[in-house]
């Protein structure tokens, strides 16, 4: 049966652009640049603290793992007392690895740091479906990963690419199934936690080309219209119909991008009765007829930024 968390992490298309050692001493506090790229850290040893706007402080802790799909408005800080208003900038030891804070003596802080960015045109639709963070403390099988993604991203080995992409998403995969119910935010991760609602999202994910209607979904939920509705949109944050459509553009894209098939076949594979009915759908959706996107394909996407080495 298809999968709908990894339908959304795949089609993200995730790319490694940076992962660093950091360890650090005394008072600091960094803060991340403005940016909508995914975040995660494990720490090893010590602990540090997270502030995000809009919500409150968190503690990390010595094998706690922490995933920001998207990061804005984020700075990190030692649990001794500092001005979060200061932007302590880390000192590069070479290969990877930082110092932030006292350059001297022992160390009261240990992480594993990484950055990835998402290839995909729907990354903001996709990315809005995830927990706004996750956080999970003393799984072993997350820090394995991210050091197999921090060693791979600093080697030079054949198929490095390929084996970076594999990595990051089994990384995203295993942390977002790792969230708990009550740690999820409204998203696809939240309606997945609910069995009810993971009926209907995987006859989604299954079947996009089926011409769904509401009642069918809610009979796949097994409740009435109007429950399935109301719940579904308090979990997943968007109408039924308005995740299918955008799940079905979200497809349409891709296979427009890959270029080795017709819009009739795209429109049939996507839930469309005619090419006519989904150029106009697809239209609407993305702003431009599908054969003018088609035409465009990879000259827009978004291209890998340099590893800014001061960032945490």
């Amino acid at each position: 049966m298809t999968d709908p968390l990894t339908d959304v992490v795949t089609l993200l298309e995730p790319s490694a652009r940076f992962s660093k050692s950091v360890v650090g001493a005394g008072p600091w506090c960094v803060h991340r640049p403005d940016a909508s790229e995914s975040f995660y850290c494990v720490v090893l040893e010590g602990g540090c603290r997270v502030l995000t706007e809009g919500d409150e402080a968190l503690t990390l802790r010595s094998g706690d793992f922490l995933l920001m799909p998207a990061s804005h408005g984020t700075a990190m800080a030692s649990l001794e007392d500092v001005d979060t208003h200061i932007d302590t900038q880390p000192v590069a030891l070479g290969d990877g690895h930082f110092r932030i804070g006292q350059q001297d003596g022992p160390i009261d802080l240990r992480m594993q740091i990484g950055h990835c960015q998402f290839a995909s045109p729907d990354a903001a639709l996709l990315i809005s479906l995830l927990p706004r963070r996750v956080h999970i403390r003393g799984d072993r099988r997350l820090a394995v990963l991210v050091k197999l993604v921090g060693e791979e991203a600093r080697a030079q080995r054949p198929a490095r690419e390929m084996v970076l992409t594999r990595l990051l998403e089994v990384l995203l995969i295993e942390a977002l199934r790792s969230n708990t119910p009550t740690q999820a935010s409204p998203g696809l991760v939240s309606g997945l936690s609910d069995a009810r609602l993971a009926q209907a999202l995987r006859a989604m994910h299954g079947d996009p080309s089926r011409r769904w209607s509401m009642g069918e979904l809610a009979r796949h939920a097994a409740l009435s219209r109007s429950t399935f509705f109301e719940r579904f949109s308090r979990a997943v944050g968007m109408a039924p119909m308005a995740y299918l459509l955008a799940w079905r553009m979200a497809l349409a894209k891709q296979l427009l991008r890959r270029g080795d098939a017709g819009i009739t076949e795209i429109a049939e594979r996507v839930g469309y009765s005619s090419a006519s009915t989904f150029s106009a759908a697809f239209s609407r959706h993305a702003g431009m007829a599908p054969t003018r996107y088609a035409a465009r394909g990879n000259r827009d996407a978004p291209t890998p930024a340099q590893a800014t080495s001061l960032s945490i």
